[in-house]
């Protein structure tokens, strides 16, 4: 299935971004160009679009500021597979720890769960009947089944019973009673497959998955795979059943065709702290394994062949997002070639209490929005006075100041101690409306402020 990309210009794509981003445009547009041209590539001549590798990209700024929310949103908007890792969990080759082949390995996993889910939602109507038939099979062992008479050649047509009249009065019954949920604490015996032996990593990392071997068949029965019958009810059972239904309609060998080309064409991986790899000292020690991870990481961002378990797939083309604080180590730290195959960056700011205001305010995912939604589930009512968010923002920014700057993530720390008293006594003040001001900011949080050894443990 083709995502539609050329249907997001730039601009939409900033103005999508905008919905959930406050401010950061510098960054919002080298995505939404980078995006583009993905499509723009679509459009070239066979012996060209090779040649045309993405331009990838490196955000540079402190913690919570929305690099990686970035990231996850152009995702959601293009549809394309995305995964994001922490360079930190790597490790060179020869080491103990994750192989950075299979940041890939795991992309594809993700494209492979999109594009079943696509298909899934195409056989659901046809999936649904065949749970229901299987089902009824189930609660009317025997029924419909055709009767050869003793002595009748197997070969030869078979008679219907002469109640089958009745039978199928009786199936029709039952079908209106599953349709009703009459049936649904009912217990029946089904066939369930058994969790098979799971993958175990060892040395660098490296999976039975990773290796390309799917334990299976046989081999997966000895190591506690197969099929074993277990009682249930027909409202899980009709579950059960649904999803057979679904994996049988299916052609696995399409979806890994379409989820590979996706993976290629169109993935994209975020590799967060960037910056805790880069070695801008000595090689010795840590750095040495530090500047090894980027020579791993080096060549699948250059391009390269990785094995999976769904086949071979080509790094050329995937789109490499690297974000990192730098506060220790500059970009230049990082190894040359690396540098050369992240040819953008981009810096984000810091956030200032103009900033915090709207991310409480303006988002579709606003925090404030998120808690008011919250507690009205437990019919209590929470108005924030202007001056209230005013004066979180003003904390926010104080505290960042004071202590290590975490960017937006404050917010959710000051009004977790902010709201902990609501919060807890909810259930108490059913129809009650708490309003937020100044005041009552002031008298939640002004104690810890003034402490400067609590604020750290705190907020």
């Amino acid at each position: 299935m083709q995502i539609d990309t050329d249907k997001l210009t730039p601009k939409e794509i900033v103005a999508a971004l905008d919905k959930y981003i406050i401010g950061q445009e510098k960054a919002k547009r080298a995505v939404a160009i980078a995006l583009r041209n993905r499509y723009r590539r679509t459009k070239l001549p066979e012996e060209l679009k090779d040649e045309v590798a993405p331009k990838n990209i490196i955000m540079i700024g402190p913690t919570g500021v929305g690099k990686t929310e970035i990231a996850r949103r152009l995702s959601k908007l293009t549809g394309a597979p995305f995964i994001k890792v922490e360079a930190t969990k790597y490790t060179e080759i020869g080491y103990v720890g994750r192989d950075v082949e299979s940041m890939v390995r795991d992309l594809v996993s993700v494209a492979i769960s999109m594009v079943k889910a696509e298909f899934q939602e195409k056989v659901e109507e046809e999936a649904e009947k065949r749970a229901e038939e299987a089902l009824l099979d189930l609660l009317l062992p025997g029924m419909n089944k055709p009767v050869i008479k003793p002595g009748k050649q197997l070969n030869a047509p078979a008679e219907t019973a002469p109640d089958q009249g009745i039978q199928s009065t009786t199936r029709e019954k039952f079908r209106e009673k599953l349709h009703n949920g009459e049936l649904d604490e009912k217990l029946v015996e089904v066939n369930i497959t058994k969790q098979a032996f799971p993958s175990v990593e060892i040395f660098s990392g490296t999976s039975f998955e990773e290796m390309g071997i799917n334990i299976g068949g046989n081999l997966s029965n000895l190591l506690g795979g197969g099929k074993k019958k277990k009682r249930v009810t027909v409202k899980q059972a009709r579950e059960i059943l649904l999803a057979e239904e679904r994996d049988k309609l299916i052609d696995m060998d399409r979806v890994s065709e379409i989820a590979k080309e996706r993976t290629e064409q169109m993935g994209i991986i975020f590799i967060d702290e960037l910056d805790k790899i880069a070695s801008s000292h000595s090689k010795i020690g840590v750095d040495v394994s530090r500047e090894g991870v980027q020579r791993d990481i080096l060549p699948i961002v250059e391009g390269s062949q990785v094995n999976t378990r769904y086949g071979i797939i080509d790094t050329a083309h995937i789109l490499f997002i690297a974000a990192g604080a730098f506060h220790m180590s500059k970009p230049s730290d990082l190894i040359p070639e690396l540098q050369g195959r992240f040819p953008l960056r981009v810096e984000l700011n810091a956030l200032t209490s103009e900033d915090f205001i709207k991310i409480l305010t303006q988002p579709k995912n606003a925090l404030i929005k998120q808690y008011v939604e919250l507690l009205k589930t437990e019919d209590v009512i929470l108005e924030f006075k202007a001056e209230a968010i005013e004066r979180i923002s003003e904390i926010a920014t104080e505290v960042n100041t004071k202590t290590e700057n975490i960017g937006a993530r404050r917010l959710h720390t000051i009004l977790e101690n902010l709201l902990e008293e609501v919060s807890f006594h909810a259930p108490d003040l059913k129809g009650q409306t708490i309003n937020i001001t100044k005041k009552y900011v002031n008298d939640k949080l002004n104690a810890i402020i003034e402490d400067r050894d609590v604020t750290r443990y705190i907020l």
